[in-house]
């Protein structure tokens, strides 16, 4: 029986990097929210009853992008709260890079979120009894997704 490669395997999800507008942000425990949709109308058409037609609408993202890591410093408290201020500061690139058990980047691999702004801020919980990491979240819009370099 061969030995697997890691060639052959899919690659692992706990290994990646967040960079808002080309500086590494600081280390994310998790990213959600990878999500396109593509609209699909469906019709019946005068005298075809085998089934219905289908046409494609546009496509949207149906989820925010969600941000999650243990509170280690301000930058994404302060960004929220410009926003909150009423100034509407958009990052103009959000990329996430998938990246191999050597660190190192996984070709073409890597997606890349335009014009990026918070919505949305969540403080860590609180429990006396635990010894977990405090954590914040933070949820984005965005104005699309380019494809990996």
């Amino acid at each position: 029986m061969q030995a697997r490669s890691l060639i052959k395997d899919p690659y692992l999800s706990f290994r990646f990097k967040v960079t808002i507008d080309g500086v590494v942000a600081a280390g994310f425990n998790e990213v959600t929210g990878l999500t396109l949709e593509t609209e699909v109308e469906s019709f019946r058409e005068g005298g075809f009853n085998a089934h219905e037609r289908q046409l494609f609408g546009p496509t949207k993202c149906p989820e925010k992008l969600v941000l999650k890591r243990g509170l280690c410093s301000t930058t994404l408290w302060l960004w929220y709260q410009d926003v909150m201020a009423g100034e509407l500061v958009r990052k103009d690139q959000l990329t996430i890079t998938l990246l191999d058990f050597s660190g190192e980047r996984v070709s073409n691999w890597e997606w890349v979120f335009m014009k990026v702004c918070p919505v949305k801020w969540t403080g860590p919980q609180f429990r006396a009894g635990s010894a977990e990491v405090a954590f914040e979240t933070i949820e984005l819009i965005h104005k699309g997704l380019l494809p990996g370099k």
